[in-house]
């Protein structure tokens, strides 16, 4: 499954309402982290057809960003149901980012 860009105008749709649990990944293009996460997001979002992948970049969503009070970059959450269920900062190995879903 593809990564969704997720924008406010968006982020219920596809963040909220989703059927399946989902990771997003809060970013930003200068972040030299967020640069060397996004490969493991994007090979996750690949993989695995039971959970949604999006991605939040913060300087264009600062909104979202406020929301979720979010700190630092990269930041993961995720969300079940609507509701955010683990939240984590830093770069993370894929293993570590999986197990966000146990």
């Amino acid at each position: 499954m593809a990564v969704v860009n997720v924008t406010l105008e968006n982020f219920e749709a596809e963040v909220i309402k989703s059927d399946l649990p989902v990771l997003v990944d809060f970013w930003a293009s200068w972040c030299g982290p967020c640069r060397m996460l996004s490969p493991i997001v994007d090979q996750i979002a690949d993989e695995r057809t039971d959970i949604k992948v999006c991605k939040v970049n913060v300087d264009e969503q600062e909104e979202l960003a406020m929301r979720f009070g979010i700190m630092s970059i990269p930041t993961l959450i995720v969300f079940k149901n609507g509701e955010v269920t683990k939240k984590t900062m830093g770069v993370q190995p894929k293993a570590a980012i999986l197990g966000l879903f146990e």
